[in-house]
């Protein structure tokens, strides 16, 4: 693709579509109408080349980033409100395959205890895609970018690595320009729940913050990103800017926070806490550790830990589950910086290198405890711009929560080099597809948000309760966080 069809989009410009709230609320027709009017109102659609028929050159290579987060839902509800519904994931590919492009791909990073099999079987995925590989060869159908992929065995979790080789990935190092670096006092504070803390001190420390991300996503001169709409424990809102930790193969290249209470220089949790930080050293020796049967012996007092926490401290946890949390956003806004601006030898140019466009599935969306155990929350919308900021402040409105007050989406428009927003937030337009302004106000609230962002939540629901709706994770999976 030439340099002069590269755009970041005109302006903050976004669109929603509603979507019949019917018995069959992902029917591919409503769908596709949807998808025709969201590429109308953005200029993305071309007579005869359809929806992304203006965005997409002819002949272009095209990735389709869907959120294909977990393969079932940690709560009692199912993976409709969890993942990008299948019928919006296939119709987004055959809009990209009418463009004219000539590669297309779709293509994530679920997290590592993901069954791949099994998510691929909601709304049969898989069949889907090997029989349009096969039929249209500019399809390459469905790919899965994780390195390592995990199970649990006696509790514990067990890791299969390097199962794609590095060759197929692109190593970033953002150096002393990532937005982590700020934070990065102590070469071994970042953590990621369940994973090895010296392979995160190797990829992250002062000076060096390196990213793996897939070499298609890089390659790509179009990405089609389709996050579905959710609240998230860790960075308050997930949508466009968090979709993107799934174009990264590696969990070790993506801090999720910092060890230690807020009042220890970390920022895993409020305050302080000796039980906390105790359950925090139990479980940094069982993710050192390689032998199994230590691991399970960690187990035992693990679980009494947190059972303590649980009990005696608050429900928040040790993951970094709240509003204070100072390192998810980095990384993802770090993560978003590389997607525009990435080469394939690893730096990042001046001027963005690719066009991204995103359509995001808020036609179920998911409240409560996101992003793995999301309660459905009926929004009836599909929502659709070229800059993920702007899309992630409509996002967060559209979840009745204060985008000033969650920074994955209040820093998006920061002035750093490699910027995501060339205007402030005050700028982002949301308009219906007939050119009708958004008026929040009309649209429905969640009934229930995680509880560590209470106090994110907009207007006259601040620092309210969880309702009783809300849901709270067996102990089981409590004691066992999985990180999105």
């Amino acid at each position: 693709m030439r340099q002069s069809e590269i755009r970041q989009g005109d302006g903050l410009r976004v669109a929603l579509a509603r979507v019949s709230a019917g018995a069959d609320r992902y029917a591919p027709a409503d769908i596709r109408q949807a998808l025709n009017n969201l590429g109308n109102a953005l200029g993305w659609a071309k007579d005869g080349k359809g929806p992304f028929g203006a965005a997409i050159a002819s002949g272009a290579r095209v990735v389709v980033k869907p959120n294909w987060v977990m393969h079932r839902n940690k709560g009692p509800w199912g993976v409709e409100c969890l993942v990008t519904h299948p019928t919006v994931v296939k119709q987004v590919v055959e809009a990209a395959l009418q463009s004219g492009a000539d590669r297309v791909t779709v293509g994530d990073a679920p997290i590592q205890g993901c069954n791949w099999e099994a998510l691929m079987a909601f709304g049969d995925l898989g069949r889907w895609a090997g029989e349009l590989a096969t039929a249209q060869p500019r399809f390459a159908g469905a790919v899965d970018f994780r390195r390592t992929r995990s199970r649990q065995l006696d509790g514990v979790l067990v890791q299969a690595e390097d199962q794609v080789p590095l060759s197929s990935y692109v190593l970033f190092d953002l150096g002393r320009e990532s937005l982590l670096e700020p934070v990065s006092g102590e070469a071994q504070a970042f953590r990621v729940t369940q994973y090895d803390p010296d392979k995160m001190r190797h990829t992250h420390q002062p000076g060096r913050h390196q990213y793996l991300v897939a070499r298609e996503i890089i390659a790509a001169d179009v990405v089609v990103s389709v996050p579905k709409l959710k609240t998230h424990r860790k960075a308050g809102i997930t949508n466009a800017l968090k979709n993107l930790v799934g174009i990264n193969g590696n969990k070790e290249f993506l801090p999720h926070h910092r060890v230690g209470g807020s009042q220890e220089g970390g920022d895993c949790y409020p305050g302080r806490s000796v039980v906390k930080r105790s359950h925090e050293l139990i479980l940094d020796a069982q993710n050192r550790s390689r032998a199994h049967l230590w691991r399970r012996i960690l187990n035992v007092p693990a679980r009494m830990l947190s059972l303590a926490g649980t009990m005696f401290v608050d429900q928040i946890g040790i993951d970094g589950s709240w509003s204070g949390n100072d390192t998810v956003w980095r990384m993802c806004l770090d993560l978003n910086r590389i997607l525009l601006y990435g080469r394939l030898d690893g730096s990042l140019a001046d001027e963005p290198q690719r066009r991204v466009l995103t359509v995001a599935d808020a036609i179920v969306a998911g409240q409560g405890d996101g992003p793995l155990a999301p309660e459905p929350f009926g929004l009836g919308v599909l929502f659709g711009g070229d800059n993920a900021a702007a899309m992630d402040h409509v996002g967060a409105r559209l979840l009745g929560m204060d985008p000033q007050r969650i920074p994955i989406a209040r820093e998006a428009f920061g002035r750093f080099r490699w910027p995501l927003a060339q205007e402030s937030a005050a700028a982002v337009d949301p308009r219906w597809v007939d050119g009708a302004p958004v008026s929040f106000a009309e649209i429905p609230e969640p009934e229930s948000y995680p509880l560590g962002w209470l106090d994110a939540v907009a207007g006259d629901r601040r620092g309210e309760a969880p309702t009783g709706r809300s849901y709270r994770p067996p102990l089981r999976e409590r004691l066992t966080p999985q990180e999105a």
